[in-house]
């Protein structure tokens, strides 16, 4: 892929992260439309280890229109044992807190409705809601997500310009799986358009 930069919404993201190789698989937008108008809050980019399709050898040959409406594919890919990590550029300014309470209630309600809310994911979650709480998301601040493919932890980070960079590790697994989620869920992803570009470059890897 050489090494220009992929742009989404005018927003550069690098075809891979350099400190380990992995491939930007997918990407797309959160956006909410008011009025007929489009408010664009954050760009996204999702990258893997491009090994992940060994993980996947259920969906090879499917099309990506047929993978993008496939939730048990989406499973398939947060249960792979392969490192992933979720660039996010700010946009639309918000306030840190308000991302942080979206996250914290997605997380929350994904838990509850398989009955796994108990006080240790409690806890974790309000980790991540009070590291947001005090952050200002400037456009073109950036979050990441970095999720090992083992133990199953994620640490987030938070830069801003003229601010040094935040990091914070979440251990609880069951919450780890439920943020993997809130990006990478399917029919249920704050993005439709990352799971769209998913879909469509995986199966376009599962088909060579």
């Amino acid at each position: 892929m050489g090494s220009e930069m992929v742009m989404v919404d005018g927003v550069p993201f690098p075809p891979e992260i350099v400190a380990k190789p992995l491939a930007l698989l997918g990407h797309g937008i959160t956006d909410i439309e008011i009025h007929f108008l489009q408010i664009k809050y954050n760009a996204i980019g999702i990258y893997m280890e491009k090994n992940i399709i060994e993980h996947l050898g259920n969906w090879k040959g499917k099309k990506g229109a047929e993978l993008a409406e496939d939730d048990t594919f989406f499973e398939a890919l947060v249960a792979a044992p392969v490192d992933k990590f979720f660039r996010i550029v700010v946009i639309k300014e918000i306030k840190g807190s308000q991302y942080g309470v979206q996250l914290e209630s997605a997380v929350r309600d994904r838990l509850a409705a398989i009955d796994k809310y108990e006080e240790e994911e409690e806890e974790a979650l309000e980790k991540v809601s009070a590291f947001f709480q005090s952050k200002y998301f400037k456009k073109d601040s950036v979050i990441t997500f970095n999720f090992p493919a083992s133990p199953r932890t994620v640490e987030i980070s938070f830069v801003t310009e003229g601010k040094e960079e935040t990091k914070i590790k979440v251990e609880n697994a069951n919450v780890v799986e439920m943020i993997q989620k809130w990006y990478l869920g399917g029919s249920r992803a704050v993005s439709p358009t990352t799971v769209k570009s998913l879909a469509e470059n995986i199966g376009t890897m599962l088909s060579q």
